[in-house]
């Protein structure tokens, strides 16, 4: 039988602990980023931290409104490193579509790409 919680937060444990130094790249607009799973695993921890220190609470929905890059990644892990629910949104969606998604799910926060066109 397994004793380990089927959460993401071993995943990223995981690859910090043998593959520190590793590199996950991703893309922005402009700039290409590298970043080791030391760095994204550090950057995680802020992120939640930064969460909790605004009053989200275990259990919150946070949205996240994001191209696949490193920072959605970090959203990916942290938020449910805090205990919150990552609810990812689609963001092709037109504007009165989002507004519905957004409303309905009651997030209470708001992670926002800065490429991100609404």
């Amino acid at each position: 039988m397994m004793n380990t919680p089927l959460t993401v937060a071993p995943m990223l444990e995981r690859a910090e602990t043998y593959f520190p130094k590793k590199e996950v790249v991703s893309r922005t607009l402009d700039t290409v980023h590298r970043l080791t799973y030391r760095d994204i695993g550090k950057r995680t921890r802020a992120l939640a931290s930064a969460l909790e220190s605004i009053g989200v609470q275990r259990g919150a929905r946070i949205g996240s409104l994001a191209w696949n890059h490193h920072r959605h990644l970090e959203a990916y892990f942290g938020v449910p490193g805090m205990g919150g629910v990552l609810h990812m949104i689609n963001i092709r969606l037109p504007e009165e579509h989002l507004v519905h998604v957004i409303n309905h799910a009651e997030d209470r926060v708001l992670l926002i790409d800065e490429d991100c066109c609404l």
